[in-house]
C-alpha cells in the first residue's frame, strides 16, 4: 500500500574551521533552533548548487561544496507540520562537507534564519538545535561508506 505524502529535497553543509562549526539560527512557525546552513532545493536545481546558494543566502559566505557525507530522512506527520500541510511530510536532507572560499559573515534578510555564527564544537551539545546538527556531525565523524547511519 502506498501513502500519499509531500516530500522536499534539501542540501546542507558541515563547515568546520578552527574548531568551530558554522550554524544558522532557524525560526519558523513558532519553532526555533540552530541548524546547518542549507535548505530546500529549487525545482530542477542540483543539490551542490542549492547547497552553495543556501550557504551564501544564510551566512554571506561563498563556499566550495565537497564530499557528500550522507542523507538524513526526516518525517513529520500531517498533524504537526508547521506549514499547515494536510499530508505527512518527508524531507530528504543531503549533507555535504564544505569549506569557505570567500565572503563575510552576515545575517540573512527575509529568510527562515535570523543570523549565523561560528560555534565552538565543545559548545554544540548545549545548544537549542535541530536534530539535523547531531546527525550531520555524526556523519562527519563516522563517514559511513554508504552515507547511512542506520
Amino acid at each position: 500500500m502506498s501513502l500519499n505524502f509531500d516530500t522536499r529535497p534539501a542540501a546542507y553543509a558541515v563547515i568546520i574551521r578552527d574548531g568551530a562549526l558554522l550554524l544558522a539560527y532557524w525560526k519558523q512557525g513558532g519553532k526555533e533552533g540552530w541548524t546547518l546552513p542549507g535548505g530546500g532545493l529549487d525545482l530542477g536545481e542540483h543539490p551542490v548548487d542549492g547547497c552553495r546558494r543556501e550557504i551564501h543566502e544564510e551566512t554571506g559566505y561563498h563556499a566550495e561544496v565537497g564530499t557528500m557525507l550522507g542523507v538524513d530522512v526526516g518525517h513529520w506527520p500531517a498533524e504537526i507540520r508547521i506549514d499547515g500541510g494536510e499530508r505527512d511530510f518527508q524531507s530528504l536532507r543531503l549533507i555535504y562537507e564544505a569549506t569557505i572560499t570567500g565572503g563575510e559573515l552576515r545575517h540573512e534578510v527575509n529568510g527562515s534564519t535570523t543570523h549565523a555564527a561560528w560555534i565552538p564544537l565543545a559548545e554544540i551539545d548545549g545548544l537549542n538545535k535541530v536534530s539535523l546538527v547531531d546527525v550531520a556531525l555524526r556523519l562527519y565523524r563516522e563517514r559511513p561508506f554508504d552515507g547511512n547511519l542506520s
